[in-house]
């Protein structure tokens, strides 16, 4: 998706992006090598022949850094099928209190796509431990980390940065039609969830570890249990809802080959805007 993505330019919003892919500009390459374009005023063709020949260098470079600071953050789930390989899901549970008034992170989940790794508080939640796992990624995967994990993150833990593309489902799902929490969308994508925690909430996470403190081991694995199963669920959740997103824009319309699994996922996502507006 992200080489079909125009509105990394300045001044080219969804509108005009579509414009160029009803021309048969679909790709980077395809600008670049065209030799003019109509509705495109050939000055800033040349300036976005050069922001676009960078682009394409740093794309092979993989350099992830780059592409958070050039492509607009509402924007960045374009870059999951690029380096969804060396992605991060994220989810933190905190003692329920916010930074500065006494908060602090109890856990710290991080899923690759398959290896789940979990940091607790008073046994391997350090600086270092934290700093070592994320500088192994280039993107990172949330619901609402934007408003929530990352900002907590990084004010109850020195040193931590966020400079890589941040793929924020609570946002992204929302351009869909969907509302409501990851447990809302968690069901109406059917997706499930381990059976111990399947009703729990963040306040019970919150209880979970205040039993916890008290010495209770069984607390304290629930616990866990419950934030494997926030941050595990989001891989499954992402690829759903980049392939609706990447429908959603209309590209596909202009692309040669839509395999039929997009075909059904086109569908799909036509009838579920119509179940959610029923609701």
């Amino acid at each position: 998706m992200i080489r079909n993505t125009f509105s990394i330019l300045r001044g080219i919003g969804e509108r005009l992006e579509k414009k160029l892919w009803k021309s048969g500009i679909l790709t980077w390459e395809d600008f670049i090598s065209a030799s003019d374009i109509d509705f495109i005023n050939p000055c800033k063709k040349t300036f976005f022949d050069g922001h676009l020949s960078s682009a394409l260098r740093e794309l092979e470079n993989a350099n992830a850094e780059y592409f958070a600071t050039v492509i607009k953050r509402r924007e960045h789930w374009r870059l999951f099928n690029i380096f969804r390989g060396e992605a991060a899901c994220l989810d933190i549970e905190t003692n329920g209190l916010m930074p500065g008034n006494g908060g602090y992170v109890t856990v710290v989940g991080i899923y690759d796509g398959f290896d789940y790794r979990c940091f607790t508080r008073g046994e391997n939640l350090t600086t270092e431990n934290l700093k070592k796992e994320f500088s192994r990624y280039k993107y990172l995967i949330t619901f609402f980390g934007a408003g929530f994990d990352v900002p907590y993150l990084m004010k109850t833990i020195p040193d931590l940065r966020f400079d890589i593309p941040h793929f924020d489902i609570c946002f992204s799902s929302k351009k869909l039609g969907f509302r409501g929490g990851l447990k809302k969308l968690e069901v109406l994508l059917g997706i499930q969830r381990d059976e111990a925690v399947r009703d729990f909430d963040g306040y019970d996470a919150i209880k979970l570890w205040e039993h916890a403190k008290r010495g209770s081991v069984e607390a304290l694995e629930l616990l866990k249990v419950y934030n494997r199963e926030d941050t595990v669920n989001l891989a499954a959740i992402a690829d759903i809802v980049y392939e609706k997103l990447c429908i959603q824009t209309g590209i596909r319309e202009y692309l040669e080959y839509q395999p039929g699994e997009e075909r059904q996922l086109a569908q799909n996502v036509s009838k579920e805007f119509h179940q959610l507006n029923q609701k």
